[in-house]
């Protein structure tokens, strides 16, 4: 099998370990706390920055020129998702997965 250019890989990792990590805590975490945490526009971030990560993620791995286009706006939504989970309190794990994967994507293009 032919191997990955090693900043694809790299962000192919990011944008995974971010989707585990925000679809994970929106499930877990968030609903488990209640309250701001489990406010609807909250959850919705962190569902939409979960979605667009592992979409990216597939784009990437099928190795379509498409990739690039979805890690622009991958990048966008986890900067927002940081933000908002900062914002909320108690998330350093999607903090830092979601700053992660927007450094990651930023490198992409």
């Amino acid at each position: 099998m032919h191997q990955l250019n090693p900043t694809v890989e790299a962000c192919i990792r990011s944008c995974l370990d971010c989707y585990r990590t925000c679809f994970g805590m929106a499930m877990g975490h968030c609903l488990e706390m209640g309250g701001k945490h489990a406010e609807p526009a909250h959850l919705r971030l962190m569902v939409s920055c979960s979605e667009v990560c592992r979409s990216a993620a597939h784009l990437m791995l099928g190795r379509t020129e498409h990739g690039k286009h979805i890690c622009r706006e991958c990048a966008e939504i986890c900067r927002a998702c940081a933000a908002e989970c900062e914002r909320v309190g108690d998330m350093d794990d999607c903090v830092a997965a979601c700053r992660a994967c927007a450094e990651a994507c930023d490198r992409m293009n």
